[in-house]
């Protein structure tokens, strides 16, 4: 029987939770996941937890913010005039926007405060910070 190696690209179920147990993403009612190990694609420890699954194996595995999505960084959170939005734009907290860089790169951004004449945004990843726990099922590997 196959195992999941280094290189192989796979199809995978999955669920993630916080370590509360919310849910935060999952591939239920969807296709599953497809992705090539090695080409950081996948966080770290997404990626270390499936090598070895069997085809059709389940599997909980437990990660700590650093080998999920990091630490949050504080310089990524900045604050700006609300004259730089769009007019049509209302800012609310929670709201996420999308900046565009010089070079065409986009960023996802996250509203976090709104003030009189500013909002803050922060540019880390919504679960930067945070220890996840992913439910996950090989539903097919191809070497």
């Amino acid at each position: 029987m196959s195992q999941v190696k280094e290189n192989n690209t796979v199809k995978v179920h999955y669920t993630g939770k916080l370590s509360d147990g919310q849910v935060f993403d999952s591939s239920e009612g969807r296709e599953p996941l497809e992705f090539t190990l090695g080409q950081g694609q996948m966080i770290p420890g997404f990626e270390k937890g499936l090598i070895d699954m069997k085809l059709n194996e389940k599997k909980t595995i437990s990660l700590s913010k650093d080998e999920a999505f990091g630490e949050a960084n504080p310089e990524l959170i900045q604050e700006v005039q609300k004259s730089q939005l769009p007019p049509e734009i209302q800012p609310e907290v929670g709201m996420g926007l999308i900046s565009k860089a010089p070079d065409g790169t986009e960023h996802n951004l996250t509203i976090v405060a709104v003030k009189d004449d500013s909002i803050v945004l922060d540019a880390n990843h919504p679960l930067a910070g945070k220890d996840v726990v992913f439910d996950i099922e090989v539903v097919d590997i191809q070497a």
